[in-house]
């Protein structure tokens, strides 16, 4: 278990450098990064799924082309709600728009309390439903204060979810699927990378982005695959409760690259971090008493609290 955890907070720690890394790569868009890192991230998630022996779920995927028309749209649409988020996360720190998607992290969690429930007749437990509470009393803020909830925060917030909610329908929620969300993501890196004037000219101007685009490329896939890894190491609880390390980190990288939390944001932010603060010590209870009562079934399921 020490180290399923230690390489989900390793992993957590690479992808808030992948966030920083972005704003090294001037005079590069946030497109053409994100291109980048498309066309060197596929084929290294490629090799781990011939090495890891994960090529099955490719090979799963491409016979059920042949039986279910659904996929032949199905997978083009997964690939583009997963390429706007992969997109996002480069964009927003090179356009000093790291701490909306950042919010937008700490809200998916909250997001997909309520799709359980309304969509999977899960049954939240009274602390869930006080930190959605919480949650719509920082949006409601925001509302009131900036007129709304900026299209950053809602982008990840709601298109992470839906993205989740529509693999599991395609029945593709494992990492070949997201390998084919990769290869279909392809023509589109391309096009960011070649269709700017001159693509190669600030390589030229600035020797060093040839290595740190390589370094972009590794440190994508590395952080991808430690990822993988602590998943199929860790009970789900503790994996879950150790992603919310991914979001307060974004935080601080946007803070290190210059932006500020305005005060009219406060109430905002701090009713967020109060619900998922809610979520994860409901899931260190959980753990504790699956601990000390292991063959207890209730523990698992969504009895309210």
């Amino acid at each position: 278990m020490v180290r399923g955890i230690a390489l989900s907070v390793f992993s957590a720690v690479l992808f808030s450098f992948l966030y920083y890394y972005a704003s090294l790569m001037w005079p590069l868009s946030g497109e053409v990064v994100f291109g980048w890192r498309m066309l060197l991230t596929m084929p290294c998630v490629g090799l781990f799924l011939l090495f890891s022996g994960d090529w099955r779920h490719i090979a799963a995927i491409y016979t059920d082309l042949k039986h279910r028309p659904k996929l032949w749209w199905g997978l083009p649409l997964s690939a583009a709600l997963v390429g706007v988020q992969l997109w996002i996360f480069m964009w927003a720190p090179i356009n000093g728009r790291g701490l909306p998607v950042s919010l937008g992290y700490f809200m998916m969690p909250l997001v997909l309390v309520v799709i359980g429930r309304f969509f999977y007749q899960e049954r939240p437990t009274r602390i869930q439903w006080m930190a959605v509470g919480l949650a719509a009393i920082g949006v409601s803020n925001e509302v009131w204060q900036a007129g709304g909830v900026s299209w950053e925060t809602l982008v990840v917030a709601l298109g992470y979810p839906a993205y989740f909610v529509w693999r599991k329908s395609l029945s593709t929620d494992n990492l070949g699927g997201l390998w084919c969300d990769m290869l279909l993501i392809m023509p589109v890196a391309a096009w960011f990378v070649l269709s700017v004037e001159q693509p190669f000219a600030a390589f030229a101007e600035r020797p060093v982005l040839w290595p740190l685009v390589i370094g972009l490329g590794t440190v994508s896939a590395l952080a991808l695959v430690c990822y993988i890894l602590a998943s199929r190491l860790l009970p789900f609880s503790l994996f879950g409760l150790l992603g919310y390390v991914e979001p307060v980190l974004l935080v601080v990288v946007s803070l290190i690259l210059g932006e500020t939390i305005q005060a009219s944001e406060w109430p905002t932010y701090i009713a967020i971090w109060l619900a998922v603060g809610l979520l994860i010590l409901e899931g260190v209870r959980r753990i504790y008493l699956f601990k000390r009562y292991p063959f207890d079934a209730s523990l698992s399921s969504n009895e309210p609290l």
